[in-house]
Parts: structure tokens; sequence; C-alpha cells
């Protein structure tokens, strides 16, 4: 029975990693219905701030998308143009079913830049990942900084989901299993599954324990808007978690908030012969959104 299972997996594994027939068509087909997937999730409002709606705004799935297409090329070249047009295709197709339902309307192309910088990466990228076929140490090599990305987004889901449950759990088991796929399907020997797996796990967690928890660097206005001259100071209290300086004076005063961590401080904004006090709050909002709210002490 166990035997049964394993050569049905392995089946499904060859299958979706080689086993498809990725012509221009099913390439076409395949961006155009990715593209309407991704766009509902983005629009319909039942899937905002979930799993889904990341589809929209980072590369998990795309990275799953583009294994797929690589997997099923003959040749390299063929795997760097498919990737390529499969991401030119789908990008901005995402963009534009969203006009008509967006406030910003044909003002959300300015969000496609960086995507589209992405999609011109993908055309080298899949050439040198079709060699992932290979099924050996260079197939490893090649897969580690994915790998490497996954594992970071897993943890950073995991830990979205302890703090907000259920939230980003659903993208934090996507992306495991992504990597359990990749080392299933593209590395031979165990030891190389296990560099896969320990190698990009530990890189994650060191980098997570290395980097700060939080990070708010936003430029906010006070309230009841004051006039700042270009004299202002602000005076923060001793050993606030939170940094505040002044931004800009004139009529549309504003300060800057910095802060590595959640917390609360007092600050004075002193302005010649004028003293302001106010409390900052930085915190994480139910969405799992990093805020800053401001208010005045009496």
């Amino acid at each position: 029975m166990e035997n049964s299972r394993e050569s049905i997996g392995k089946r499904l594994l060859d299958r979706l990693y080689g086993g498809l027939n990725m012509s221009w068509p099913a390439v076409i087909l395949f961006a155009v219905g990715a593209a309407v997937l991704t766009a509902a999730f983005l629009i319909v409002p039942i899937f905002k701030n979930t799993s889904f709606e990341r589809m929209g705004v980072t590369l998990e799935a795309w990275i799953f998308f583009a294994v797929i297409i690589m997997a099923n090329c003959r040749k390299p070249i063929e795997s760097a143009l498919k990737t390529f047009v499969f991401f030119l295709i789908s990008q901005p197709l995402i963009y534009l079913i969203q006009v008509p339902f967006s406030a910003l309307g044909w003002g959300l192309f300015g969000f496609y830049r960086t995507w589209f910088i992405w999609t011109i990466f993908t055309f080298p990228a899949a050439f040198v990942g079709w060699y992932i076929r290979k099924k050996n140490w260079l197939s490893l090599l090649i897969l580690l900084p994915v790998l490497f990305f996954l594992a970071s987004t897993c943890i950073e889901g995991v830990q979205s989901a302890l703090r907000h449950f259920p939230r980003l759990l659903l993208m934090a088991v996507f992306c495991l299993l992504q990597v359990l796929l990749c080392l299933f399907a593209f590395t031979g020997s165990v030891w190389q599954k296990l560099t896969g797996l320990v190698v990009p796990l530990a890189a994650a967690i060191i980098l997570l324990l290395a980097r700060p928890q939080v990070e708010i660097n936003s430029a906010v206005f006070l309230p009841g808007d004051p006039i700042l001259s270009e004299n202002a100071v602000v005076s923060v209290e001793g050993g606030s978690p939170v940094d505040v300086t002044i931004e800009h004076g004139g009529e549309d005063s504003m300060i800057r908030v910095h802060a590595t961590q959640f917390g609360t401080a007092s600050f004075a904004v002193r302005d010649g012969e004028s003293e302001y006090r106010y409390t900052v709050e930085t915190y994480e909002d139910a969405e799992g959104h990093s805020q800053i709210r401001i208010t005045p002490e009496e």
C-alpha cells in the first residue's frame, strides 16, 4: 500500500514537472488563466488581506508557475522564451482587468513597473533555471536562492498566523509544500534533499534573528496641523523605542516616525515659545499592517 502511494506521488510529480505539453497555445492560456485568477483575488473583497491576495503582490505563486513552465520545456532557450512570454502576458493583464473596479483607474499601471522589471529578469533566470531538470548538485545550486526565498516567506507566514490566526497560514503551507516539491522533483540523492532543506531554512532563521522584527519609517501629519518653522525641534523621552524627527515645516508640517519595535512614547515639539506635546504609538493591526497613531497630550 505504501509503495503504491509512493508510486502515485512519483507519477504526479513526473507529470507536473516534465509530463505536460507546454506548447505556445498552452503557455498563452496558462498566462491568461493565471491573470484572471489573480485579478479576481485582488478585486473580490472577501480575499482582502488573505494569502490569496498575495498572489497579486508577492512572488511565491509566480515561482510555482515559472517552475512548471521551465520543467516542461525541452531546451534552455525554450524555457527562457516561454517563461518570459508567460509573464509578459499575465502581469499587464492583471492590471487591465482591475482598471474598471479600481478608484485609480488607469493609474494602476503605475505599479506595473516593478513587475515589468521582474518580467525582463525571467528570461535569463528561466534559461539557467531549466538546468534544474538535471537533478544533480547543479540543480540544487540553482534552486537554493528560490528555496531560501520560500523558506523566509514561510517563516513570515507562520509568524503572522501566530499573531493573527489564521492570517497567512495558507501562504506558509503553500511555500513549505513548494520547497518539498522542488526537492523531491529536482534533486537525486538524500544528501541533496537534506542540504536543500537545511541550508535555506537555517539561512532564513539567521536572517530573521539578525534583522529588526519591526521596521517602521514613515512621515505623518501632526494632529491639529500646527505650522512649524525651520527652528522647530523634537525631543523624545529617554529609552523610547520610537525615534521622531521633523520631516519639513510650513503649512504642510510633518514629522518622521522611525521604530524597530512596537511601543508607545511621549515627545514634544518646541518651536520658539510654542510647545506641542504628543503620544506616539506604533502597533500592528488585526490585518498584520504596521500602524502609527499620534494623539495630543493634555
